[in-house]
Parts: structure tokens; C-alpha cells; sequence
């Protein structure tokens, strides 16, 4: 009797733990199939190719800060400063290709403001040690004035056409934000997966302290952190600026909060070092089709916003869930 209870209880802790890591592993993705089951059957026009690749060309800029977010959340901390991050330097990029600057110079003047400012956030807190909280609510809100400073409050009209194909183009019928979205997310991927800067990374988010014992540089890698997520939000700036045909310093509202639920979402662990960047670009799908599809099916404006709230809290209850398994 008691032989068959030793030889049968590892084998249903072992069911068990491979049940979670599967749910771990693919149950955004199951959720992502169910949501998009549900929008094809309330709403047809869901599957028009036209939809489709306009759910792609939307989340794109989201996906793109959530990329950065992610390499942010890895580490145990927070941005909330890419959508200001993103509206300044739409508009200073617009500013500069009006003032005579050729297109891709400019675009590469606002990418790089954006590295700069992530840059302070990162240097604030890895050295001072101040909470990555409070750093990047305090340049949310600077960098939000600053672009109100620079525009007097009003949209800057986009005279180039070669700035306005990066956010408004097309190549072989796919839209150019596609392809950038595609480009940062492999990247991504390599970094995270074979580069020793990745490893740091989830070594910082997992025990900060253990990081630093074993020689590897953290304050240089939260600041290289920080500034590849102020990267990343400049170059949302510079495609959204390219699709609106202008810089508009009121853009970009609540950009942070689509961009954290997607990487939480995604499984990336709110307390650092645990997460994939496949995961985040899933959990970007999830709010997109949630977001199209209440679109399409006539959800008022302030109601989608109600869900997608929910849908932050759920995610960080997953979070805290799969935190226990």
C-alpha cells in the first residue's frame, strides 16, 4: 500500500508543475486565440485584411514602448515617462525636418532625445538610488511641458513626405510601422537571449544585490536600461509623428499604462527577472484586438477605457499568481 502511494505522488507533482508551466508559457497565447474567436464571431468584419493589418499598424507603437518597458520591468523598475517621451520628440523631430534638417537626420535627432531623457531617468535611478517610480512620473510630466513649451500647445504641421512615409508608407502593401515594430522585436529578442547585456539584465531583476557580488556592473546597465526605453519611445515619436503628419505635444496621453499591461500581460514579472519579449509582443495583440474590437463593436470611447483598466488589474493579478507557482 504504501509502495504505490511513493511511486504515484511524484509522478502527480510532476503532472502538476508541467500543467503550470504550460499554463505559464501558453496561456496568454490561448487567451489571445479565445479573444479573437469571440471578436470573429460578434463582429465579421474583424478578419477583413484591411482590419487585420490596421490592428498591426495600431498596436505598433505600443508595441515598440512595450518592447522598451519590458527591458525596464526585467529589472524590477517602472517607465511612465515614454508617452511624454514620445510626443516630444515627435514634435521636435517635425520641427527640425521643417527647419531645413533632411528627414532622416531629423527622425535621428528625436531618437536620439529620447535616449538622452531615458538616459537622466536611468542615471537618477541607479545612482542616487531614487525609485524608478517617482523618477520617470517626475520626467513624465517635465517632458510633457517641455513639448507644450516648445509648440505653444498646438500641432506642428509636417511639411516633409519623406518623414511621412516612416508612419504612413507602405512596403509590398504592408505599412512601414510594421516593419519597424518587426525590426525592434528582433532585436530584442537577440539581446535578451544571447547577449551578456541580456543576462545582466534578468541577474539585476532578480536579486539586484547578488548582481553586484558577482562583478556584474548594475549601475551602468540600469542607465543603459532607461536610455533604451527612452530609445524606443523616440522612435514611437518619430513614427507617430509620420502617420499624423505633424507633432502634437498632446499625444501619447496613457501610452505607459497600454504599454505596462501588455508586458505584464505577456508574463513579465512585475518584480523583475522573470519575462520573455515573445510574451510581451502577444500581450500587445491582447489589448490591440481587445481595443479593435470594442471599435468595431460600437463600445463607447469611456467604457473601453473602463475594460482596459480592468484588464491591468487582471494582468497584475496573473502576475502575482503565477509569482506563487
Amino acid at each position: 500500500m504504501n509502495t504505490n502511494i511513493q511511486t504515484s505522488s511524484p509522478i502527480v507533482v510532476s503532472f502538476k508543475d508541467r500543467s503550470k508551466k504550460i499554463f505559464n508559457q501558453l496561456g496568454m497565447l490561448i487567451i489571445l486565440a479565445l479573444l479573437i474567436i469571440i471578436m470573429m464571431v460578434f463582429a465579421p468584419n474583424f478578419t477583413d485584411s484591411s482590419n487585420i493589418l490596421n490592428v498591426l499598424k495600431q498596436s505598433s507603437i505600443t508595441a515598440i514602448l512595450a518592447a522598451g518597458m519590458t527591458l525596464v520591468i526585467l529589472t524590477g523598475g517602472i517607465d511612465l515617462s515614454v508617452g511624454s517621451t514620445l510626443a516630444l520628440t515627435g514634435v521636435i523631430s517635425v520641427l527640425l525636418s521643417n527647419a531645413g534638417i533632411p528627414p532622416v537626420v531629423a527622425m535621428l535627432a528625436g531618437a536620439a532625445v529620447g535616449y538622452v531623457a531615458g538616459a537622466i531617468n536611468g542615471f537618477l535611478t541607479a545612482v542616487p538610488k531614487l525609485p524608478s517610480f517617482i523618477v520617470t512620473l517626475g520626467s513624465m510630466t517635465y517632458l510633457r511641458g517641455l513639448a507644450y513649451v516648445i509648440t505653444g500647445g498646438y500641432p506642428v504641421v509636417l511639411a516633409s513626405e519623406q518623414f511621412k512615409f516612416i508612419g504612413a508608407g507602405k512596403i509590398l502593401g504592408i505599412p512601414t510601422p510594421i516593419y519597424v515594430m518587426l525590426i525592434v522585436y528582433i532585436i530584442m529578442f537577440i539581446v535578451l537571449k544571447y547577449t551578456m547585456f541580456g543576462r545582466h539584465v534578468y541577474a539585476i531583476g532578480g536579486n539586484e544585490e547578488a548582481a553586484h557580488l558577482t562583478g556584474i556592473k548594475v549601475n551602468r546597465t540600469l542607465i543603459h536600461v532607461y536610455s533604451i526605453s527612452g530609445l524606443l519611445a523616440g522612435i514611437s515619436g518619430v513614427v507617430m509623428a509620420g502617420r499624423l503628419f505633424s507633432g502634437q505635444p498632446m499625444v501619447g496621453i496613457a501610452f505607459e499604462l497600454d504599454a505596462i499591461a501588455a508586458v505584464v500581460l505577456g508574463g513579465t514579472s512585475f518584480v523583475g527577472g522573470r519575462g520573455r519579449i515573445q510574451g510581451t509582443i502577444i500581450g500587445v495583440l491582447i489589448v490591440a484586438v481587445l481595443t479593435n474590437g470594442m471599435t468595431l463593436l460600437n463600445v463607447d470611447f469611456y467604457w473601453q477605457q473602463v475594460v482596459k483598466g480592468i484588464v491591468i488589474v487582471i494582468a497584475v493579478l496573473l502576475d502575482r499568481l503565477r509569482s506563487r507557482t
